[in-house]
């Protein structure tokens, strides 16, 4: 029976998860008869999973390569969003919506080595970059709901008084995320990080929390914040569509991720799989996230400047 945290429905069903990195280091230290004879040379990411691109260089693989020019892709649209949002001098939130696009960026090389088939699995560098790029994303929630915050103009954007929350609620988010991530693949202690118990079942409450959990109740954080600033403070409907537009490209990239990936990696052979359909999606949720931003402080440009 399925319980809550368990990965193994995910590790196993899931082409790509990334999380599984983590997961397949602790089987390989604990329990590596578990991996069923799977050959850490050339295995896919995933614990045991019915389809999973091979690693790079081994059973004709040439690693996850849809997903990992999607990345390239999504690399030059964040930098082009980065510049652009940096142009407007004057719009609220200007330095703290900039510092998310930047995180999201900085995913997207780690999305490459996490997930790409490229390294090794069961490697320390594999498992220490898993953990960077869990760390990351926690993170970069964390950055969205405080940027939601901002908009509120409760306290006063590019000030102290909204960075420091930012800056020191991400680190410690981050840090937080990493040890636990690197505590369930080493398995230092029998609580932080959660060793799953018997090990096949590959579960972990705080990892489960912290990738799973925490995306989605800061995205309804979000998401009501906004509606709040949008249709109550400016009485204005149209930036209220780029944002549930946003949320729902982000939503579609779950599905592809989670439903298409087997069926996409099946149909191809163990070419490619679902990921790169889902980071498509989540940079054009992105994208999305950044016209809504634009929409809410057009008449803060300058007067100068035509988009």
């Amino acid at each position: 029976m399925v319980g809550f945290s368990d990965f193994q429905p995910l590790c196993s069903d899931v082409p790509s998860y990334t999380w599984c990195n983590l997961f397949y280091r602790q089987l390989l230290d604990r329990s590596p008869l578990t991996l069923q004879g799977s050959d850490p040379q050339s295995a896919p990411v995933g614990v045991n999973p019915r389809c999973g691109i091979p690693r790079a260089g081994h059973e004709d693989s040439i690693s996850n390569i849809a997903n990992i020019v999607a990345c390239g892709v999504s690399i030059l649209i964040l930098l082009f969003l980065i510049y652009k949002s940096g142009r407007r001098k004057a719009a609220v939130g200007r330095v703290e919506f900039r510092i998310f696009l930047i995180v999201y960026l900085i995913t997207l090389p780690l999305q490459i080595i996490t997930n790409g088939s490229l390294l090794q699995q069961g490697s320390t560098a594999l498992v220490v970059f898993t953990a960077l790029h869990a760390g990351l994303i926690v993170a970069l929630f964390w950055i969205l709901v405080t940027n939601a915050i901002v908009a509120t103009q409760w306290i006063d954007d590019g000030t102290m008084s909204s960075l420091m929350p930012l800056i020191i609620g991400s680190i410690l988010v981050f840090a937080g995320t990493v040890y636990i991530s690197l505590d369930v693949a080493f398995g230092v202690t029998d609580t932080i990080g959660g060793l799953s118990s018997p090990p096949e079942r590959i579960r972990s409450i705080p990892l489960f929390v912290l990738t799973s959990m925490w995306p989605i109740i800061s995205i309804i954080v979000y998401l009501a914040l906004m509606a709040f600033i949008v249709l109550h403070v400016l009485n204005e409907t149209r930036p209220m569509w780029y944002f549930l537009l946003s949320a729902a490209l982000f939503v579609l990239a779950q599905l592809a991720w989670f439903l298409l990936g087997k069926v996409i990696c099946n149909g191809s052979n163990q070419k490619v799989d679902g990921s790169f359909v889902a980071t498509i999606l989540e940079t054009a949720s992105v994208v999305g996230l950044f016209f809504a931003w634009k929409s809410i402080t057009e008449e803060s440009w300058d007067d100068d400047f035509t988009y």
